[in-house]
């Protein structure tokens, strides 16, 4: 994901004086969620247990994490992820299904009547090699599905999000006696290939359960470790990855006018594309089109059969992209026309994400809840990012796919830098720093465990606490 500035400039959170990256054991405390709406029904996993020793969930996290860390598993192949997670689970109490959607995880713990919520992270990795100098870097490969050899690594804090799920899980399956309801706890797979959301409510997510009547998730980015962040509108946009081939006739490099050069018309394409957000978009709206590859050829020698070029458009309506797409398809048609190609070229739909917009009512009452539980210092606001998410299918962004059309979502940021990762980053300012940190999808992005996972696990089971009814307060509860 990308990692604008917050709205409001962030301090350094937490009490831990030291980055303590290198290692997962250490953490500094941040507000636990043991007040809740201005009560104690849901202990935190900062509460020390009857021994005064520190619970469980969270050294179990810290564990799992570097686990997951260690062995990454690209989108679609996470096998070993999925069976971790499922463990876990049913270790919990959780009754848990598995291969939804591929490798998606599901588990659900049922706690009297009550509304039905959901928390949802993902399994996948990235096919990037790790540059942290971490003792539990990954230095795992894998092959893509087209057959090609990669390093992997969780670049995006996917293993930071499956940590703090176990870890609340655990957290709230051991405090049943503070809530009422149902927990839908999911792992979806092939969230960065956009592919894995839909996969699991294609395969029947909210059929083989009941449908949840809320849905929330948290991510990463690099905000100072020990906050969370809420936006008050579109959280990350809605995206088209699209995939443009152009169709030309090979031949000899030295007889080209007997040829039909396809590097000439996508060359052609690029160069268009570039003026479709500054001419056929308004100023006020915020579009990005990116071509991200372009691949043709082999020998100079030789004029190529055909060009392939990656495209991804991005926007904050569902019009605007629509808009867009049909542009893109219009100057590829064109282009291709003008170069004399003999077949007409093809523009395929890869992948797809709606506009990540939570509820407003419920994204008001989950951040009303972490600014009671962290203070306001540690609750920053977020503005709209250009990234891109499937988690709004699981709302009703989806509704076509699981046919619930009034389930809510809540989605926020969780801060991952280290307090002396934040001290020296260069910049004079929050912004500045911001800019100069590593990004998740960076070689580099390293969340520090302490703080991530302690801060991680804490926001879940507060938002929890915030939405589900104590005892007193369902009928028969």
């Amino acid at each position: 994901m990308t990692t604008p500035s917050p709205g409001r400039s962030p301090g350094t959170a937490g009490t831990d004086s030291s980055d303590s990256s290198q290692s997962a054991g250490r953490s500094g405390r941040t507000a636990g969620p043991d007040r809740v709406a201005g009560s104690n029904r849901v202990a935190g996993p900062d509460s020390p247990d009857s021994s005064g020793r520190p619970d469980g969930p969270t050294t179990r996290a810290a564990e799992f994490y570097v686990t997951l860390h260690r062995d990454p598993e690209l989108s679609g192949q996470e096998e070993r992820t999925a069976a971790r997670l499922a463990a876990r689970l049913a270790a919990a109490g959780y009754r848990v299904e598995t291969g939804i959607g591929g490798h998606g995880v599901a588990g659900v713990l049922r706690n009297g009547p009550g509304p039905v919520l959901m928390l949802r992270a993902e399994l996948d990795a990235l096919p990037v090699e790790e540059r942290t100098g971490l003792p539990y870097a990954s230095t795992a490969r894998a092959r893509t599905a087209a057959g090609e050899d990669v390093p992997v690594m969780h670049a995006c804090g996917h293993d930071a999000h499956l940590a703090c799920l176990m870890g609340a899980a655990d957290t709230l399956a051991g405090a049943r006696a503070g809530w009422r309801g149902t927990l839908l706890v999911v792992g979806q797979p092939a969230e960065e290939t956009l592919r894995g959301a839909r996969a699991m409510l294609a395969d029947g997510l909210y059929r083989r359960f009941e449908p949840p009547s809320m849905v929330l998730a948290q991510h990463t980015v690099p905000l100072p470790g020990g906050m969370v962040a809420h936006g008050g509108g579109p959280v990350t946009a809605g995206g088209v990855t699209l995939e443009v081939v152009v169709h030309g006739r090979g031949g000899h490099a030295a007889a080209p006018h007997l040829a039909v050069d396809p590097l000439l018309a996508a060359a052609s394409i690029v160069l268009r594309l570039q003026a479709v957000v500054s001419q056929e978009c308004s100023p006020a709206e915020q579009v990005v089109l990116t071509v991200g590859s372009l691949r043709a050829g082999g020998p100079a020698n030789l004029v190529p059969d055909s060009a392939t070029l990656g495209v991804t458009v991005r926007a904050f309506s569902a019009a605007a992209l629509e808009r867009v797409v049909a542009a893109v398809r219009r100057i590829v048609r064109a282009e291709a026309e003008a170069s004399r190609c003999p077949v007409a070229p093809t523009v395929e739909v890869l992948a797809e994400s709606g506009v990540n917009l939570p509820d407003p009512g419920l994204t008001a009452t989950v951040r009303a809840a972490h600014l009671a539980a962290f203070g306001a210092q540690r609750v920053a606001d977020w503005p709209p990012s250009m990234a891109t998410e499937d988690f709004p299918l699981f709302g009703p962004a989806g509704a076509g796919l699981h046919g619930v059309t009034d389930v809510q979502t809540a989605y926020w940021m969780l801060g991952t830098v280290g307090p002396g990762q934040w001290a020296a980053a260069p910049g004079a300012t929050a912004a500045e720093k911001l800019a100069a940190l590593p990004p998740n999808h960076s070689p580099a992005f390293r969340p520090h465990p302490g703080l991530t996972l302690r801060t991680g696990i804490a926001a879940l089971v507060t938002a929890v606490g915030a939405v589900l009814p104590p005892p007193e307060q369902v009928a028969g509860g």
